[in-house]
């Protein structure tokens, strides 16, 4: 629903988005989400051809979603058609996945830790401070691959130019010597806000607020509710 309003996207027709989340990582299997690389590679093919047309539907009409961004902008309206279905994918995936997941997450989270549901219950302004320390502690996206663009080292390994990198995002989030008892959820840790799970710098996620604010808004109601 968060996806469709920030896409503008058909609203009865918002059930494709998550498809085309799930297809983008699928492994074609027999009885799977899609049984070969042909189906993957159709299926994909029409969410391109779904958001082309949206795309073009605002080059004179332009809103205030995502896609129209991408249509009137001079840096991306001329994109080649592969890269604009990749900036859609990743749009698409990283509006989906992750704040879904973590969500889940902070339920199991706070059911395995419930000394700390009981501090949330008795102090709901701790909210925010446990949403940053649930998306630390649960780590929605495991890892991101990266390529050396030159020789260094890294830890003392030797790390060659062109070599591929997997960052475990997962470890640097349970890092001892920057989080105390790191494999613990602690809703008051004083340093929760400086997890990696929305990457860093010029890379650093940039949904990152709304999916605060999300995570924020299910546990306000929550605790109301329940």
């Amino acid at each position: 629903m968060m996806l469709a309003t920030l896409f503008d996207f058909p609203f009865e027709e918002r059930r494709k988005l998550t498809h085309w989340s799930d297809i983008t990582f699928a492994i074609p299997q027999p009885g799977g989400i899609v049984e070969s690389i042909e189906q993957r590679r159709d299926e994909l093919l029409e969410c391109l051809e779904y958001f082309t047309r949206l795309r073009s539907e605002r080059v004179d009409k332009p809103g205030d979603d995502l896609v129209s961004m991408l249509a009137n902008n001079p840096d991306t309206k001329d994109m080649p058609p592969m890269e604009y279905l990749g900036n859609l994918l990743l749009l698409i995936v990283g509006g989906n996945d992750t704040t879904r997941n973590t969500m889940s997450g902070s339920i199991y989270g706070l059911n395995k830790f419930p000394e700390q549901f009981a501090k949330l219950a008795a102090n709901p302004e701790l909210i925010p401070k446990m949403v940053a320390e649930v998306i630390r502690w649960q780590t929605p996206l495991a890892y991101m691959r990266r390529t050396a663009n030159e020789d260094c080292v890294i830890g003392g390994k030797q790390i060659k130019q062109g070599d591929q990198l997997l960052m475990w995002y997962v470890s640097g989030n349970r890092d001892e010597e920057v989080f105390a008892d790191a494999d613990v959820i602690d809703i008051e840790r004083h340093n929760a806000r400086q997890h990696l799970s929305f990457g860093f710098g010029i890379h650093r996620c940039m949904g990152n607020r709304l999916a605060e604010m999300q995570l924020r808004i299910l546990w306000e109601e929550i605790l109301q509710r329940f």
